[in-house]
């Protein structure tokens, strides 16, 4: 076991512990993406690796360039008795703090790029709205040495808060080998759960996937960053976990998994430190109390010490259990995130086109560049979840994700489904099955294309039930069944190939266009309400995909829109969202052997959340500040933000030259809404903005807003280098130490237009959101 990096961290931390993990999962199994210019590729990316610090491998085939370890390393979690880490409570005497008015209003830092890199920790982190904590709205800056730091907007502090060590551990070889600790609730009253996760690793590694649960209950996804060489790098991530409250109060086995590898190659382990603190404080964020009662839906394995998430499609993912009688709310959570060659599922083509490439890159994974994960009751769908296309901080270049990894790298996003509706069904007393599946398209069969059954591997899944009680232990939960529209999705595809004289296919074009409609029904009758109770979701799925260069170069555009409602017996959510992305991917060798890869990334995320959420929805750290509170957001909450990066790298055809580059900015607006709900692409009242770039692992411009305090120029308060935030064109490629030479932009296509000004010039506007309107119990679009 590697020391343990809590000397270090204290010095900074102070209450923000320290913690880590990994993104393993997808890195056991060889990705079959396509065979990219095999001994050229493995060559510049080896140089890559030894630059940078970073891990690419390449096998007989690669996925989106992102490198995964050797095909015969096990995935398989044996059943190892780990021992229990016995929990460690300490209580502190906070000191109350005077409650200011607003909370901390402005930051803003600039730092200029040395020709050498700095010999300090580097630390990675996402940009996330500010979480509640005793000391009030805490949030993530950077300074002006470059280290990452958390900051406390002023809020009344509580008499008591209680922190508890839950793990501290190093993952090294650790596959099928997940940290086990029993955790034992503290003495101190509280209503409210915020963990802190913090790593350090240095060496050469992958990017992890990590997996924690409370018991058999999954309870957070997260993944680790790639290291770099000593001194190494470091994150800290905080997460609010007061939705598991019911769990929190009574004894539980804590199981983190984070399959890791050590060898003469992959040198990086993952030191880990995880603390929860537990505190009281008020609410008034709108969201849902938490339930009483958390239903796994898992394989079950706790009890021999083993992690419980199903394998998809491999697994059969059901669980059968009885139900609460007495239930007057349900709501199922789904986790689920595709891994080794459907980690990059929203890239791949349709399945009568798998083998169009290969004879030149190979055979490209298939089942469409679309997926729906479905969950049934006894076999009927109850609901689907159209995932988020998250990208660890390894996928398509490595270099564009450091040191801001990608959105929800560090805290994959969980989908909320409302099966109230189903409660007439399932309080019956009799057992029931919940299933969750994976469905992609097949345009093979000759008739229209459909959603299969399967997909390639793998999908990590795993559900919970959250359950609110009625307080009659007695009551039966009674009602009609529910009656269920959903109608198969509406599925348009197209494609076309481009061939040589010879016949070689050269391009290939195809368009993925999906939309469903699901609604679910029924009148539910519990001990203090009786009505209609419905759950409907709309959804809009657009995928245009472009392959050139015989297989070589690829673009995807790509938008997942959706609304969701729940209504009905005093229940009011609503989810408003949307995912848009844009990659593109080259591979190019000129005439004279030189190598360019290059990549540039647009990805986005806009979400707002109404009424009673499940999880929390952003406005708790701000619901005890008075500027901020009294129930002024009755319309909910509103996140948007987008991170657009660029990476390449080049190398002469002599091997003698070679450069790298990698930039990134990421923009995030977090609001409140007004109960009138006017809306557009911004927030009735700003909360929290940030405005981050990065370039060549540096970070270059951060501005920060919190609570709407600060301003200036150009939205977002202007400053940075050139009197804004800096482009990408004012910073040179980063020559590489081990080969010497200097080396040109490579950002230019031979047409000479700059490919990132021309992305921008040619990317659909974000669409305009609807008016939110409240409609007796439940909320609905503004038609």
């Amino acid at each position: 076991m590697a020391p343990s990096p809590m000397a270090d961290i204290e010095e900074k931390a102070g209450f923000y512990g320290v913690v880590s993990r990994e993104h393993g999962a997808a890195a056991m199994s060889q990705r079959t993406r396509r065979r990219l210019l095999p001994w050229l590729a493995c060559l510049a990316i080896t140089l890559l690796v030894f630059a940078f610090g970073q891990t690419t491998v390449c096998g007989r085939s690669s996925a989106l360039w992102h490198g995964v370890p050797e095909p015969n390393a096990s995935l398989d979690h044996a059943d190892v008795k780990g021992e229990p880490l016995p929990s460690v409570v300490q209580t502190v005497r906070a000191k109350h703090l005077a409650v200011e008015p607003i909370p901390v209003a402005i930051r803003q830092a600039t730092t200029t790029p040395s020709a050498a890199a700095s010999p300090t920790v580097l630390e990675c982190f996402q940009v996330a709205p500010p979480v509640l904590t005793p000391n009030g709205a805490s949030y993530q800056a950077s300074e002006s040495d470059g280290s990452e730091v958390f900051l406390d907007a002023g809020s009344s502090v509580p008499s008591e808060t209680c922190t508890v060590l839950l793990m501290e551990h190093t993952f090294a070889w650790s596959y099928g080998m997940p940290f086990i600790g029993d955790y034992t609730p503290p003495s101190c009253a509280f209503n409210r759960v915020v963990m802190n996760f913090t790593v350090t690793s240095q060496g050469r590694q992958f990017d992890r996937l990590a997996l924690m649960y409370l018991g058999d209950t999954e309870v957070w996804r997260t993944s680790t960053a790639e290291p770099v060489q000593p001194p190494g790098i470091r994150w800290t991530y905080l997460k609010d976990m007061t939705e598991y409250l019911s769990l929190w109060k009574t004894p539980q086995k804590l199981i983190f998994d984070l399959g890791n590898l050590i060898d003469d190659k992959y040198t990086g382990p993952f030191n880990t430190t995880m603390t929860a603190t537990f505190f009281t404080a008020e609410d008034a964020s709108g969201a849902a109390p938490p339930s009483d009662l958390v239903i796994p839906i898992s394989k079950r394995q706790a009890a021999a010490n083993a992690v419980s998430q199903f394998t998809l499609p491999a697994d059969d993912a059901t669980n059968t259990i009885s139900f609460p009688r007495n239930a007057r709310r349900a709501v199922f959570s789904v986790s689920a995130c595709g891994q080794a060659s459907e980690e990059f599922w929203w890239s791949n083509v349709l399945q009568s086109d798998a083998l169009a490439f290969n004879a030149t890159a190979g055979a490209f994974p298939a089942f469409s560049p679309f997926r729906e994960v479905q969950v049934l009751v006894d076999g009927q769908l109850a609901g689907v979840e159209w995932p988020f296309p998250v990208i660890f901080t390894g996928g398509v270049v490595p270099s564009l994700h450091r040191p801001i990894v990608g959105i929800d790298a560090f805290d994959l996003r969980e989908h909320e489904i409302d099966i109230t509706p189903f409660l007439p069904l399932l309080c019956d007393g009799a057992q029931h099955t919940f299933t969750i599946r994976v469905a992609g398209i097949d345009d093979t069969s000759g008739g229209p294309a459909e959603l299969t059954a399967t997909v390639g591997d793998s999908w990590y899944v795993t559900g919970k039930i959250f359950v609110w009680l009625d307080d009659d232990e007695d009551s039966i939960t009674t009602g009609d069944k529910p009656v269920v529209q959903a109608l198969p999705p509406t599925i348009n595809l197209s494609h076309a190939t481009g061939q040589t004289a010879n016949g070689t296919n050269e391009t290939l074009t195809y368009t993925t266009l999906v939309q469903r409609k699901f609604i679910a029904t029924a009148r539910v009758k519990t001990q203090k309400s009786s009505g209609t109770v419905t759950w409907s979701q709309t959804l809009s799925y657009s995928n245009k995909g472009s392959i050139s260069d015989f297989g070589y170069s690829q673009i995807n555009d790509l938008s997942v829109t959706g609304l969701d409602a729940a209504s009905g017996n005093r229940v009011a959510y609503m989810s408003d969202y949307s995912y848009p992305l844009y990659a593109n991917q080259t591979y190019s060798v000129s005439d004279q052997g030189n190598l360019t890869l290059h990549a540039h990334l647009v990805q986005g995320k806009h979400v707002l959340v109404a009424g009673q959420s499940v999880f929390p929805n952003g406005l708790e750290a701000f619901s005890a500040v008075p500027a901020t509170a009294g129930g002024r957001f009755a319309g909910g909450s509103l996140l948007a933000t987008t991170k657009e990066g660029t990476a390449s790298f080049f190398q002469t055809g002599d091997g003698k030259n070679s450069s790298g580059f990698g930039s990134s900015n990421q923009v995030m607006t977090f609001g409140g809404m007004s109960a009138s709900g006017a809306l557009g692409n911004r927030p009735d009242v700003e909360l929290y903005f940030r405005n981050v770039t990065a370039v060549n692992g540096t970070v270059v411009y951060d501005r920060e807003r919190l609570a709407g305090v600060g301003g200036g120029s150009g939205g977002d308060g202007g400053g940075g280098p050139k009197g804004g935030v800096a482009h990408y064109s004012d910073f040179a490629p980063a020559k590489e130490s081990r080969e010497g030479g200097g080396a040109v932009r490579v950002f230019r296509e031979r047409n000479g237009e700059d490919e990132m000004e021309r992305a921008n010039r040619e990317r659909a506007v974000v669409r305009q959101r609807p008016r939110l309107m409240r409609d007796g119990e439940g909320l609905r679009r503004w038609e």
